[in-house]
């Protein structure tokens, strides 16, 4: 038998998911606030997977309109041209603008798809019950939560451009509707995240530490029980 790696909830102690402090619970039907800052204490978070996947699935189809669908419509002199976040790229890349056109292509297209995979594969490993690379998944997820506002550095440019040029009849900026699609995936990563609960990582590995340890077919343990 391999020992049971000690965890909180088996020694009876709960952690602040917002200072941090181990307290004892005052339930467990509930387990009451915390003492240091106030919190609601909570053993995992309800329904985490089911709610995380839907926002997840959620996100995923908002980001294909966010890609196809144009972000800004420029009107100059009676002709409206309207460009996507795709086409902003080009567009600064062959101005000569590539550190711009660089940064826009990780905030506003990388970025929320590596969110959705990020997000995606914590919730297939923790739903598997896989217990490989749990702290890396720990520091994966705290980098998803850290990264995620910055994501809407294309809807912040878009509304001050709109704010800025507005030089009616001559020349004006109006937002398309990507804007409010990639506003969402954005959104609904930060809400998935903020509602995927971290310690499900480690509750794999708690649960596979109580059993017993396999025995090889040919091991010599066995042979000289047979004998």
């Amino acid at each position: 038998m391999t020992a049971a790696p000690l965890t909180a909830i088996k020694a009876g102690l709960l952690s602040c998911e917002t200072c941090g402090l181990l307290s004892q619970p005052a339930s467990a039907a509930e387990p009451g606030y915390c003492p240091r800052c106030g919190s609601e204490l909570e053993s995992r978070r309800h329904r985490s997977i089911e709610r995380t996947w839907a926002l997840v699935i959620a996100a995923a189809i908002c980001y294909i309109p966010a890609n196809i669908l144009p972000v800004l419509g420029t009107t100059t002199l009676g002709s409206t041209e309207y460009d996507t976040i795709m086409g902003g790229v080009v567009f600064l890349f062959t101005s000569g603008s590539w550190p711009l056109a660089l940064i826009v292509l990780i905030a506003s297209v990388m970025v929320p798809l590596g969110k959705l995979v990020a997000l995606s594969y914590l919730l297939i490993t923790v739903q598997r019950g896989s217990i490989q690379g749990s702290r890396e998944r720990t520091r994966l997820y705290r980098m998803v939560e850290f990264i995620g506002r910055w994501s809407m550095l294309d809807v912040f440019v878009d509304t001050f451009t709109v704010a800025l040029v507005q030089l009616d009849p001559l020349m004006s900026v109006r937002p398309g509707a990507g804007v409010l699609f990639f506003a969402a995936v954005v959104v609904l990563t930060m809400i998935a995240a903020s509602t995927f609960d971290p310690r499900l990582i480690w509750d794999a590995i708690s649960d596979a530490g109580s059993e017993p340890a396999p025995l090889e077919e040919n091991s010599p343990q066995q042979e000289s029980n047979l004998g």
